[in-house]
């Protein structure tokens, strides 16, 4: 269980390098290559690329990539979006349709009300509809970024 705490925890980039932890971190690299290759080897990429204003509110264009080991035929995320007081403006579910095995997709979303420039952060909070691979399995493949100024997390 500490072992994948710290593997966690240095993966996602806020493992810090102190004395009372470098034991520990010798024991999780000696362990990282058994547990990382598969997870590696599998990922549910999704990047936020753009975000442009629209007559509805904010156009925002996503590219996904299924380099799972299943097809997946129906996806949807649920996603929160901060406002520029880093509040949660509104949660919504966007349905990203069928991601085939290796094949780029890009996903537009038109969302009315919403100001391009007041959204400061997106988090995808869950992945509600993942029809195609084993239960919990997109969640945990997730992985995550931006080509936008805008922070995009999983």
């Amino acid at each position: 269980m500490l072992t994948k705490t710290i593997l966690a925890l240095a993966a996602s980039g806020l493992f810090a390098a102190t004395s009372c932890v470098s034991a520990f971190a010798q024991d999780a690299n000696a362990a990282a290559p058994a547990s990382a290759a598969p997870s590696s080897a599998h990922k549910l990429n999704v990047e936020l690329n753009a975000l442009a204003p629209s007559q509805k509110g904010c156009m925002m264009t996503f590219v996904a990539e299924n380099d799972m080991a299943t097809p997946i035929n129906k996806i949807s995320f649920e996603l929160a979006f901060f406002n520029d007081k880093n509040a949660v403006d509104r949660v919504t579910v966007l349905d990203f349709r069928d991601l085939p095995l290796g094949k780029k997709r890009v996903r537009q979303f038109d969302m009315p009300g919403v100001k391009c420039e007041t959204v400061t952060r997106i988090i995808i909070n869950d992945t509600p509809v993942c029809d195609g691979p084993a239960a919990g399995e997109c969640k945990a493949a997730l992985t995550t970024r931006s080509q936008t100024s805008v922070p995009f997390e999983g």
